[in-house]
């Protein structure tokens, strides 16, 4: 069946559908990931977000139950250059179009992904549409400029969980990662409060291996509830949209500053920035993918990390007498890391729980556990 993606600035690009068919709306992004189209499409962050794959060909692998990151697909739809006719792994399941069509997302396949791509490098991620059902350009073309952008939206809200879980009845305790020999947490086992922006599994399954007990709880939970639990330490988790339209969030984070050890990634980091009265903006067209070089400040180590991200801390909006910049990313110079000078908080912008992808971050997990014992004994 005919397909058609059209941009908000006139674009017209057309493919072959697979998975379901209909009309989605979102933000058209790309991913450089070679692999991970399953973590891709589950992650939380992609919420409202239509993803195109650079690499050619998706699907080989199939789909399995215990490599996704959240309960389901997240994405507003997939756009890729070619799937493949076969699945080939021992643990696959399903292929990647009937998990499209079991869960009603859109796949859109035979496109010039190479070209779009360019095209969103140049102009920047923009509003768009993918439509098996209106193959009307200027129809489609008008439907995009008339919807919902990412700026000044709350997308968290439709990500979050209802209500607070054990991360292990979720995801139970089997291959749970260990952190490198000689790294996992020590001693007794941390509690730890999660708050949900959008959780990625694979966080809750490195916060576990590092020797913590987590409890996820919703975007929305009050500080003085969080802290009625009298946990070792606060993780504020990734998710989608623009980090200063979750100002509910943003509000309550403040109140914990100082009152536990915090550790944020991603959106969490954003959150942090802002709770630190600093600014986001929105990047041209993001970071995301399996190899972003980033810059350890203090060690001048690079590593080399997954991303998922459209917005920024504004690097200049930080007070520097309070926060420590300890990242860096090497391709466009925006913050990767910060810590506060002060206070027992840090966060990084990028993904160390990758998976697939690179594990060089996986240590942050160790300075978690490592702060929060720090604390412990000064308090």
């Amino acid at each position: 069946m005919k397909a058609f993606i059209a941009l908000e600035d006139g674009a017209i690009f057309e493919g072959v559908s697979f998975g379901a068919s209909g009309e989605r709306l979102g933000e058209i992004v790309f991913n450089t990931s070679m692999t991970g189209y399953q973590e891709i499409m589950t992650d939380p962050s992609y919420k409202g977000q239509i993803v195109t794959m650079t690499y050619p060909l998706i699907g080989n692998y199939g789909i399995n139950k215990e490599d996704i990151e959240s309960s389901g697909p997240k994405v507003e739809g997939f756009i890729i250059k070619e799937k493949s006719k076969i699945t080939s792994n021992w643990r696959s399941e399903k292929s990647l179009d009937e998990y499209l069509k079991e869960n009603n997302i859109i796949g859109i396949e035979g496109v010039d992904t190479r070209s779009l791509t360019l095209h969103i490098r140049t102009k920047g991620a923009m509003k768009g549409i993918v439509s098996t059902i209106d193959l009307n350009p200027k129809s489609l073309i008008k439907k995009a400029k008339n919807s919902p952008g990412l700026i000044g939206r709350d997308l968290v809200k439709e990500v979050t969980c209802k209500k607070s879980y054990k991360a292990e009845k979720i995801l139970g305790t089997r291959d749970i990662p260990r952190l490198r020999s000689g790294q996992e947490g020590q001693g007794t086992r941390k509690k730890v409060i999660a708050m949900d922006f959008g959780i990625k599994y694979n966080i809750l399954r490195c916060l576990m291996g590092a020797g913590c007990d987590v409890t996820v709880v919703p975007a929305d939970t009050k500080a003085k509830d969080i802290l009625t639990h009298n946990p070792d330490g606060i993780f504020l988790s990734n998710g989608p949209g623009d980090p200063a339209a979750v100002t509910y969030a943003i509000e309550e984070i403040k109140k914990l500053l100082g009152k536990k050890p915090i550790f944020g990634i991603c959106l969490g980091h954003q959150l942090l920035g802002l709770a630190f009265k600093g600014k986001t903006f929105k990047l041209k067209f993001g970071h995301r993918g399996a190899n972003h070089p980033v810059k350890d400040l203090k060690t001048g180590k690079i590593e080399i990390t997954s991303q998922n991200h459209g917005f920024s801390v504004d690097i200049n909006s930080l007070n520097k007498e309070d926060v420590e910049l300890t990242h860096i990313n090497l391709n466009d110079n925006t913050l990767e890391g910060m810590a506060h000078k002060k206070l027992p908080v840090f966060s990084v912008q990028y993904h160390p729980e990758a998976s697939p992808g690179p594990h060089d971050s996986r240590y942050l997990f160790k300075r978690f556990t490592d702060l929060m014992d720090t604390y412990a004994k000064k308090n």
